[in-house]
This record gives C-alpha cells, sequence and structure tokens, in this order.
C-alpha cells in the first residue's frame, strides 16, 4: 500500500510537469526581454528533476502521518500546488499571458508555503524537502514578474 502511494504521488508530480513539455517555451520566449539573471535553459529540467523528486517524497512522508488532521491540511495543500504547477506552463508559454501567469504563481507560492509550514509541523525531513521548492517558486516569481513588466506587449499575447 506505501508503494502505491508513493506511486500516486510521482503520477501527480509526472502529470503536472509534463505540461512544461506540451508547452515549451518555443520562439515567443526566446524574443521576449528576459532578465540578465534569468538561469540557462538546460537548467530548468534538472532544476525541476531535483525538486519533483523531493516534493513526491515529502508528501510520500506526510501521508501516514499523525495527527491525521494537519497531515490531510498538508495533502490538500500539495495537491493545490500541483494543479497550480500544472497550469502555469500553459498560462505563460501556452497563452503568452506572463501577467495571468503571475497570478497563477502567486497561488502557487502560498500553496507551498502552506506546506512547507504544515509539513514542518509533521515531519521535519518533509517540511525541509519543501523549502527549496519555496525558493525555487520564490526565483520564478521575480523572473514571471520581471518579464511582465518589460514585455507589456506580451499581455496581448503578441510581440512587436
Amino acid at each position: 500500500m506505501e508503494w502505491l502511494t508513493l506511486a500516486g504521488f510521482a503520477m501527480a508530480v509526472i502529470a503536472a510537469g509534463s505540461t512544461g513539455a506540451m508547452f515549451p517555451p518555443g520562439d515567443w520566449y526566446t524574443r521576449i526581454e528576459k532578465p540578465t539573471w534569468t538561469p540557462p535553459d538546460w537548467l530548468f529540467p534538472l532544476a525541476w528533476t531535483v525538486l519533483y523528486a523531493a516534493i513526491v517524497y515529502a508528501a510520500w512522508r506526510v501521508s501516514d502521518a499523525l495527527p491525521a488532521q494537519i497531515a490531510a491540511a498538508g495533502l490538500a495543500f500539495w495537491a493545490a500546488q500541483i494543479a497550480l504547477n500544472a497550469l502555469w506552463s500553459p498560462v505563460f508559454f501556452g497563452l503568452h499571458q506572463p501577467g495571468a501567469a503571475l497570478i497563477v504563481l502567486v497561488g502557487l507560492w502560498i500553496a507551498v508555503a502552506a506546506c512547507v509550514v504544515l509539513f514542518l509541523a509533521i515531519d521535519t525531513v518533509a517540511g525541509l524537502l519543501m523549502v527549496p521548492y519555496l525558493i525555487w517558486v520564490s526565483f520564478a516569481g521575480a523572473l514571471n514578474y520581471w518579464i511582465w513588466r518589460r514585455n507589456p506587449s506580451t499581455l496581448s499575447g503578441r510581440t512587436a
């Protein structure tokens, strides 16, 4: 049963991560203005692989924990962050809407922060495993915000 739970968390993460493959950055992203501190393209899949592995393991550790009410709340925020994570790529890369994607990202940040707090209350290791994800989402938020502010024509989905 434990391995089925782990597999379930892994499948949720794979489904969320697949939106990145379905909506790759593409030509639109290469043309828009980005800050000098934008990570190189090769870093994104590497970072996400490590982060996804950590958040799967964190959820798995919490899934059997007590008190059950706190674990259920933590896993509800975990499910919310996976859904918002899956939504971000289609909004940002698919629709070319960095402003709308920023709204998604704020919700994602709140859900991840809630996971960190609730997971720490249940299992220190699980909570700490979520911290790099919160840092990455914070960085992604700053990057998303910068792109949105510096590329106002992208609000309509068109670039010059």
